[in-house]
C-alpha cells in the first residue's frame, strides 16, 4: 500500500485525509515536523507521495530531483512523490485555483482581476489568472495598490481572496467592501472554513457569482491523488467527495417558531448523524447565569438579543453541527449570515394551535397569531428549505435525507 500524507509542522485538524480516504487505495497520515527534521524525513524511504503544507512549500524546493515548469516558476512545491530513486515536485493548488475559476464559468480573458493578498496563495492565483488571460493586480496593506486607493480599480470584473480574512475562527470578517466594486463578475475565496466566508456571503447578498475554498481544496487533492496512484479520476468523483466534506462541515441549523419542536427533531436528527446537538436557548441560559424568562424580566428583550446574538457568533464558527436556535434569533438580520456562514438553515414549521406558550416571554406577551405574521418573511428570508413537523420523526427524517443526499438543497415549496 502507497504511503502518503500532509507534510506540515501543526496541522491541527485538516480534512484531507477524510478526502484522501474517498479518492484512493492508500494510507494517508497527518505528518508534524518541526524545521529540523524536515530534511532527514523527505530524503528518508518513509513514504511513497505527500502533500506540503505551511510553513514547508518552499522549504521542501531544494530536496527535489526534479520540479514541475509550474512549481519552478512559482518557488513553491505542496506536492512531493518518489519514483525510481528520484523525488519529483509540484504545485496542485494551482490545478485547485485554476478548478474554482473554470466551475463559474466566468471568462478571464482581458478582464481586470484583483488578487488580495501577497503571500504564497496569491502567488499562485496570480499565475493562474494570468494565465487565462486576465489583468491581473495585487492589492495589499501596503503596496502602490491598496486598500486606500482601491477605488482606482473600480473596473475590476473578478476578486480573489487570499488573505486568511474571514477564516475560522475569526469568521464573520470581509477584506473589504464589495459595494466599491461595481463591476465585479465573480469572487473567489480561498478560504474554505467556514464554507460561506463573510465575503461569499455579501456576494451572494449582491446576487454575484462566488466559490469558496473549499472546491480548491478537494480539487488540488484530486490532482496530488492522480499523482500517487497513477490513475485519471473522473470530475464526477470530484463532485462527489466535495459535497461529501461539504456535508460534513455544514452545521444544520434549525429555526422556527417558539414551540416549533426544533430540540426535540434537532436531537433526533443528531442521533440519526452521529453529531453533537447544540441548543441555543441552553447556551444563553449559562452565559446568562439564570433562565431566559428571568432574563428578560430583568434586563429586557434588547438586552437578550444582543446575548443571543453573541452566543450565536461562537456557536455558528464551530462546524457539523445540530443547532437548535431561539425563535426570536431572525428579528436581528446580522444573524442571518451567523447561521448560515457554516450551515443549511432549516424552518421548522407546525401549526399555530399546537405552539405552547408557557415559559416564554414573547409569545405570551405578544400573542402567537401576531409574533408569526411578523416573523414568517424573515424565517423565509433566512432559511434554505422549510420542513412540517407533523411529528418529529417524520421531520427529522426529511431533514437527515435532504443533508445526506442532496449538494443543493430545495427551495421553499
Amino acid at each position: 500500500m502507497l504511503r502518503c500524507g500532509l507534510l506540515g509542522r501543526k496541522l491541527g485538524h485538516s480534512y484531507s485525509p477524510a478526502i484522501h480516504a474517498m479518492l484512493g487505495d492508500y494510507r494517508y497520515d497527518l505528518i508534524e515536523l518541526p524545521p529540523q527534521a524536515l530534511e532527514d524525513f523527505v530524503k528518508s524511504d518513509r513514504w511513497d507521495g505527500l502533500n506540503v503544507t505551511i510553513p514547508y512549500k518552499k522549504d521542501v524546493v531544494p530536496f527535489c530531483d526534479e520540479l514541475s515548469p509550474l512549481a519552478r516558476k512559482l518557488g513553491s512545491v505542496n506536492t512531493l512523490w518518489r519514483r525510481d530513486g528520484k523525488i519529483y515536485g509540484d504545485n496542485t493548488d494551482a490545478y485547485g485555483f485554476e478548478a474554482m475559476v473554470k466551475r463559474l464559468g466566468v471568462s478571464c480573458q482581458g478582464k481586470k482581476a484583483l488578487v488580495l493578498g501577497s503571500g504564497g496563495a496569491s502567488v499562485t492565483a496570480q499565475a493562474v489568472l494570468q494565465a487565462l488571460g486576465a489583468q491581473v493586480v495585487v492589492i495589499s496593506r501596503r503596496g502602490e495598490n491598496n486598500y486606500e486607493n482601491l477605488d482606482r480599480h473600480a473596473d475590476a470584473a473578478i476578486l480573489a481572496n487570499t488573505t486568511p480574512v474571514g477564516m475560522y475562527p475569526n469568521a464573520g470578517q470581509a477584506p473589504l467592501d464589495i459595494a466599491r466594486l461595481p463591476r465585479l463578475e465573480a469572487v473567489l475565496d480561498v478560504v474554505y472554513n467556514p464554507s460561506r466566508t463573510q465575503l461569499i456571503l455579501d456576494a451572494e447578498a449582491a446576487g454575484i457569482l462566488c466559490e469558496s475554498g473549499l472546491w480548491m481544496l478537494v480539487a488540488q487533492a484530486v490532482r496530488a491523488s492522480e499523482i500517487f496512484t497513477g490513475r485519471d479520476i473522473p470530475l464526477e468523483t470530484l463532485e462527489r467527495v466535495y459535497t461529501a466534506i461539504r456535508q460534513q462541515m455544514e452545521n444544520i441549523v434549525l429555526i422556527g417558531m417558539p414551540g416549533a419542536g426544533k430540540t426535540t427533531v434537532g436531537k433526533k436528527i443528531a442521533q440519526s448523524l452521529n453529531r453533537e446537538f447544540v441548543d441555543c436557548d441552553e447556551e444563553i441560559q449559562k452565559a446568562a447565569g439564570m433562565s431566559i424568562p428571568a432574563y428578560f424580566k430583568k434586563y429586557g428583550e434588547g438586552a437578550f438579543r444582543d446575548l443571543e446574538t453573541k452566543v450565536l457568533a461562537q456557536v455558528t464558527q464551530r462546524s457539523g453541527l445540530v443547532i437548535a436556535t431561539g425563535g426570536g434569533c431572525v428579528v436581528r438580520p446580522e444573524n442571518r449570515d451567523l447561521l448560515r456562514q457554516n450551515g443549511t438553515v432549516v424552518w421548522l414549521r407546525r401549526a399555530l394551535a399546537d405552539l405552547p406558550i408557557d415559559g416564554r416571554p414573547v409569545s405570551q406577551s405578544q400573542g402567537i397569531e401576531a409574533i408569526y405574521q411578523a416573523r414568517k418573511p424573515l424565517y423565509e428570508a433566512f432559511s434554505d428549505f422549510a420542513v412540517d413537523n407533523t411529528t418529529p420523526e417524520e421531520a427529522a427524517q426529511a431533514i437527515v435525507g435532504a443533508a445526506t443526499s442532496r449538494p443543493q438543497f430545495p427551495p421553499h415549496p
